[in-house]
């Protein structure tokens, strides 16, 4: 099929891709207004970019919802805001103990990151140092790699994090910035890649990704996959919206799953070396054609999600089994 200013077809631009010529942002912008007969073309070039960096491992993670709710932002996608009237679970810190007990499931599920998530616009100190003597422990007596998702940093925070052996810190761009006003109004995007830039270089492996479903237009959702590109993120967590009831998101329309695929497609040209995850959202945005989303993605959650439900761990297996792909061991 003929892309835009070109005469090449995906196949052909993923071989560019793998020889270090990064793909136009017209072309990427192609890759989601593709017709919905060329999505298994598109895949199966997206496929041969994952492959050749990621062969046909699939990383798992396990998050693990340490604080719930009692979140002062007022984002308009989660649960857990200060705006929201969903009927979830509300608590204070987990205790240590139980952080690391969630580690020890995370093994169990064949997950090989645990992420430990809190709600809030930022953390204390003290509220770093809980976290800190749960990843010592962690790290002493497993393999697990540890992300954190704790809110806004400062320097000080990012190098204690560091030091105690947090592998990955996570903060998600969300959205476009210039639809950013239209999601919340506590913070701003630019507070997003003050974190994301904290963690770089505190020594953290950034981990960064987006919402899809929010009203962003195609040309946002590829502005979004080339700042990650420049942020350097080595792992892209693409989420889709649940629109959950009691949120001001709730009457959002869900992406079809195709569009999802097309997403996943277009981050994977566009950041052809990072870990692509399918994250929230993946089983009602992507339904029957989850096992599709493997072809350019190389790594999912398992489990549950912040306040959402996901799938059995076992139904997960079952995809990568059935794909003929393999769950990617922890490293030791």
């Amino acid at each position: 099929m003929e892309l835009v200013q070109t005469k090449k077809t995906w196949k052909e631009i993923a071989q560019g891709v793998i020889e270090g010529n990064a793909i136009s942002r017209e072309n990427a912008l192609a890759i989601l207004q593709a017709k919905e007969e060329d999505i298994l073309e598109l895949m199966n070039a997206a496929y041969i970019i994952r492959h050749h960096y990621y062969g046909k491992k699939v990383k798992l993670n396990m998050i693990i919802n340490t604080k719930s709710g009692l979140c002062p932002e007022d984002c308009g996608y989660c649960s857990q805001s200060i705006v929201s009237e969903a009927p979830i679970d509300r608590y204070a810190w987990l205790t240590q103990e139980k952080i690391v007990e969630g580690a020890y499931e995370a093994k169990r599920r064949k997950a090989g990151t645990y992420c430990i998530v809190a709600s809030g616009r930022r953390p204390t100190d003290k509220e770093v140092e809980h976290v800190i003597g749960a990843v010592k422990e962690i790290r002493e007596n497993t393999d697990l790699k540890i992300c954190c998702c704790l809110g806004f940093l400062n320097e000080d925070q990012a190098t204690r994090l560091a030091e105690a052996g947090v592998h990955r810190y996570n903060h998600n761009l969300n959205t476009h910035v210039e639809n950013y006003e239209n999601i919340c109004s506590t913070h701003t995007y630019d507070d997003r890649v003050d974190t994301v830039e904290k963690a770089k270089d505190a020594g953290i492996s950034p981990c960064s990704g987006a919402i899809f479903g929010m009203g962003e237009t195609n040309e946002q959702a590829v502005d979004i996959a080339f700042e990650l590109n420049r942020l350097n993120a080595d792992s892209i967590p693409c989420n889709f919206l649940v629109s959950i009831k009691g949120t001001p998101l709730e009457g959002q329309e869900r992406l079809t799953p195709v569009k999802c695929l097309k997403i996943l497609a277009m981050m994977r040209f566009v950041n052809p070396t990072k870990e692509i995850r399918i994250s929230g959202g993946r089983e009602l945005n992507l339904r029957s054609l989850q096992p599709l989303g493997l072809f350019a993605a190389n790594s999912i959650f398992v489990g549950d999600y912040l306040t959402t439900q996901g799938q059995e761990p076992t139904a997960d297996w079952g995809i990568i089994e059935d794909l003929g792909f393999e769950i990617e061991e922890c490293a030791l």
